[in-house]
């Protein structure tokens, strides 16, 4: 598929899109289907029930975000376990395996320049994966080659980033004093780096437009990510942007296509965050015919409809992140 064949794509009318899906234009090549369900959501569904300790997520800023953007503004982090040194890293990812653990997720809030403080805990980091063993994905924000390189000694097995791609919604958005170029300079600096890495756009983060997704997924492609995850916004309480509409399931789906189209190669995920409801049933189903390689916390309608297009389905409890070793591995 060449760049003008993509953009085309991404012009094309929605009625159009979805027939080109919907008659399996865009087909799982690997014939099987992967679905994730981690700890920091309750799932249960006649096929699978989450596990409530196996991979928990962590805020290593508590609830404390300087950027507080207008679709977020730190609430998510409320979600988490907090913890604020390197110590306490240490002595909750302890009692986390403990209770059951296998891996967690290790994020938090950002500072003003768009990172997260990983720094200081790199040394809890490798110290949690030399003694405990855990799998451990980490949400970087931007980042340096340094601090990169820095996880990559750490053994952190996955690195995250969101990937914006319009310096308008960076500043308006995320409230950000960064551009377009600092996200593809992360990019880079994590695939120099040698971390298994995997980047997230998120649809309709404009106020729930479309605008940068495109440009995200060409600047990804340029980097050969272990992964490649879709996530779409959703209004939450509390927030700024509680009463914006989310993308509609076929922007979402848009997006997946074109990732796919772009990066054959690379696993194409549907992430956690999206809204739910007949809007997340009908985000899942086309996303099944648009032949991602897997989705976490899916509709019911999604497993059904894979099983009916004789994908070989398997369940998980760990973050989707994980998917490029899943694949490695043939689990």
């Amino acid at each position: 598929m060449t760049t003008l064949d993509v953009d085309a794509l991404w012009r094309m009318p929605k009625k159009e899109l979805v027939s080109m899906i919907e008659r399996g234009n865009f087909p799982n090549s690997s014939k099987k289907i992967r679905f994730y369900a981690p700890s920091f959501i309750y799932y249960k569904t006649g096929y699978f029930c989450s596990s409530p300790t196996a991979f928990p997520s962590i805020s290593i800023t508590g609830s404390s975000c300087a950027l507080k953007c207008k679709h977020c503004d730190g609430k998510v982090l409320n979600t988490m376990f907090p913890v604020l040194t390197p110590k306490g890293l240490f002595n909750l990812c302890v009692k986390l395996k403990n209770e059951g653990a296998i891996g967690c997720l290790i994020s938090g809030g950002c500072l003003p320049d768009g990172s997260v403080p990983l720094d200081k805990f790199v040394d809890a980091i490798a110290k949690v994966k030399s003694e405990l063993g855990l799998t451990i994905a980490a949400h970087t924000g931007v980042i340096d080659f340094s601090t990169a390189r820095r996880l990559k000694g750490a053994g952190v097995d996955a690195a995250l980033i969101d990937i914006i791609g319009s310096d308008e919604t960076i500043r308006e958005v995320y409230q950000l004093k960064v551009s377009v170029e600092d996200f593809d300079k992360s990019l880079r600096a994590l695939h120099e780096s040698g971390i298994p890495f995997v980047p997230h756009v998120l649809v309709g983060l404009h106020y729930g437009k479309l605008r940068g997704e495109l440009q995200a997924l060409k600047m990804i492609s340029k980097y050969s990510p272990s992964a490649v995850i879709i996530i779409a916004f959703m209004p939450i309480r509390g927030t700024p942007m509680e009463k914006v509409d989310p993308p509609e399931p076929e922007d979402i789906a848009r997006v997946l296509v074109t990732a796919r189209l772009m990066m054959p190669q690379t696993p194409i995920v549907l992430g956690c965050m999206r809204p739910k409801g007949k809007h997340r049933t009908r985000t899942d189903t086309l996303a099944v015919e648009a032949g991602v390689n897997a989705i976490a916390f899916p509709a019911k309608e999604a497993i059904q409809l894979a099983e009916l297009m004789g994908l070989e389905v398997t369940f998980s409890s760990l973050c989707c992140s994980q998917i490029f070793e899943d694949i490695k591995f043939g689990i």
